[in-house]
């Protein structure tokens, strides 16, 4: 395929650019009073609204134009179809089959992937079920208070975001917690307090062999045995998430509970599959698929829309359009929910390390963007930390704003003052405030001469600073998976343009690498001398420093 940069929709876009350079957003909206509903989409009870964007007709139109020269439509039903769109793996791409409410037949090869997805998830369903009602036993025939997943990357983020994103509905008999970083402080800490009789730990490893993993998972068996002494006790208190029945039976685990996922679920897409486990012990198989029907719902508009009345697909070209020709190289994901706070780790993992690539599908290397950084943490504590960047930086970061319109507590005016900052932050990073609007507040207050000038020059803003805002009703798991399906398709709308392959992440293999042999450097009593100098000299220092 041609280079994006090579189509003319995208030069048409670079000129369209150099029309916009002096163009506010203020001015947009003062001479047309019709722009949110010319630049706003509803999909039930979400709003999305991007009319604070530093865009026109033109500019969405041009965007469209580049999407279409960019084959985007065929991209699409390529994924929808089983295609092997990951290309350097030889793989298809369909957790949007996990969640096929449907239940259409979805082929991989010529075979219906659909029976072995109903078939784990009543498996999922029979298990979770046994044990938020008590009938799975522990070793010593008390039940289960508290299940610990065990993993890292796609097989923790995901889980621990949406069990914190439902607390509201986790069941408060039946703990879930987490366990991914190899330190040893997560797992001391985590396990802190718990009683191993009645804690049951989820591996997630679809080879079972991912070393920070295993580690914490050979731990946590340690700390089992410690205290039962029974190694058939692993057995009751182990299930495993993983293809690799071998090792799996190896650990000690019944392969009768080791759940399966398949090579066409990528790591940082699996929630949806037997990763997600840890949600459906947490709130229900009943809502864990509700969360599954709200991401269908969204596959479907994503499949069936056209493209401008295609929410991720707007969000897709409006993150181009940014990242590609305003070089914005930060992009910010602004939850109004504490329930959220895990959304923008969430996320910053599925944009980076999706599009986080330097070569095209054909293997030629690209000049151009393939992807912001992605930050970001909940409202409001995040107007004390680095709004002050947002608003009067020199740099440019667009960012969502993401809120609900009924908390799940009624305390007082909490949530409309939380409201009313996620609504004025858009407003303000629009609006910006002139040296004029500023001149003219100090001199209210009596400010005069070289202090006023200089107040007034450090209270101005330039507004113009891009936002979406997505407002639904309540955050429940329908519309949580919707919202997670939304930000999937972004992604993969980025990836197509940029004709990149968004389902590997090779970039992730060199360190763990090297790690393996620098862990056997670590281990042996000779100075490391088989690296680099500063590698060589962080080895030798830390043995050193352990005596």
């Amino acid at each position: 395929m041609t280079q994006p940069t090579q189509l003319p929709a995208w030069r048409a876009l670079e000129k369209h650019r150099q029309e916009m350079a002096g163009v506010h957003m203020r001015d947009l909206f003062a001479a047309d009073h019709q722009r949110f509903e010319r630049f706003s989409l509803t999909f039930n009870d979400l709003l999305f609204d991007f009319s604070k964007n530093r865009i026109t007709e033109k500019t969405l139109s041009l965007l469209e134009q580049l999407a279409e020269e960019c084959k985007l439509s065929a991209k699409i039903e390529a994924m929808f179809r089983g295609a092997r769109i990951n290309v350097t793996e030889n793989r298809a791409v369909l957790h949007i089959a996990l969640r096929n409410r449907s239940n259409r037949p979805i082929l991989l090869d010529g075979d219906d992937v659909m029976p072995d997805v109903n078939r784990v998830l009543g498996m999922m369903r029979r298990f979770t079920e046994a044990v938020r009602s008590g009938r799975w036993k522990g070793c010593t025939g008390r039940s289960i208070t508290d299940v610990v997943n065990i993993g890292i990357g796609g097989s923790d983020l995901g889980s621990r975001m949406v069990v914190k994103a439902l607390s509201p509905y986790v069941d408060p008999s039946l703990r879930v917690h987490f366990i991914s970083n190899v330190d040893e402080a997560d797992l001391v800490q985590t396990l802190f307090g718990l009683d191993p009789e009645t804690t049951l730990f989820c591996i997630a490893s679809k080879t079972f062999t991912t070393l920070e993993t295993m580690a914490n998972a050979k731990s946590a068996r340690e700390w089992l045995l410690h205290q039962v002494r029974d190694p058939g006790a692993v057995a009751k208190h182990f299930v495993a998430i993983s293809t690799n029945s071998e090792k799996v039976a190896d650990f000690g685990i019944d392969t009768a509970n080791m759940f399966e996922f398949w090579d066409w679920v990528g790591g940082r897409y699996s929630i949806w599959a037997a990763i997600g486990l840890p949600i459906a012990l947490a709130v229900g198989m009943d809502r864990f698929e509700a969360m599954l029907e709200g991401a269908h719902r969204i596959d479907e508009h994503f499949r069936t829309a056209p493209f401008h009345r295609n929410i991720p697909v707007i969000m897709g070209l409006l993150g181009i359009w940014y990242d590609n020709f305003f070089a914005a190289d930060a992009y910010a994901i602004l939850p109004y929910d504490q329930y959220l706070e895990h959304l923008p780790d969430y996320l910053q993992q599925g944009d980076m390390e999706s599009n986080g690539k330097t070569v095209d599908l054909e293997g030629h290397p690209v000049n151009y963007s393939t992807g912001p950084i992605i930050f970001g943490q909940p409202g409001t504590n995040g107007q004390h930390a680095f709004y002050q960047l947002m608003h009067q930086g020199s740099a440019l970061i667009p960012c969502d704003f993401i809120a609900a319109a009924q908390s799940h507590h009624n305390l007082g005016e909490h949530h409309e003052l939380l409201i009313s900052n996620f609504i004025a932050q858009t407003e303000a990073l629009m609006l910006g405030k002139t040296f004029e609007e500023a001149k003219s507040e100090l001199e209210k207050e009596g400010v005069t001469g070289e202090r006023l000038q200089e107040l007034a020059a450090a209270k101005t803003f330039r507004g113009n600073r891009p936002s979406n805002s997505i407002l639904y009703r309540k955050l429940t798991p329908e519309t949580l998976g919707s919202l997670i399906a939304l930000y999937e398709h972004k992604i993969f709308v980025q990836g197509a343009i940029w004709n990149i392959n968004s389902f590997d992440q090779m970039g992730v293999e060199l360190g763990k690498q090297l790690a393996k042999k620098i862990l056997n450097d670590l281990g042996g009593e000779d100075l490391a001398h088989s690296h680099d100098s500063s590698t060589n000299a962080l080895i030798n220092r830390y043995k050193a420093l352990r005596i």
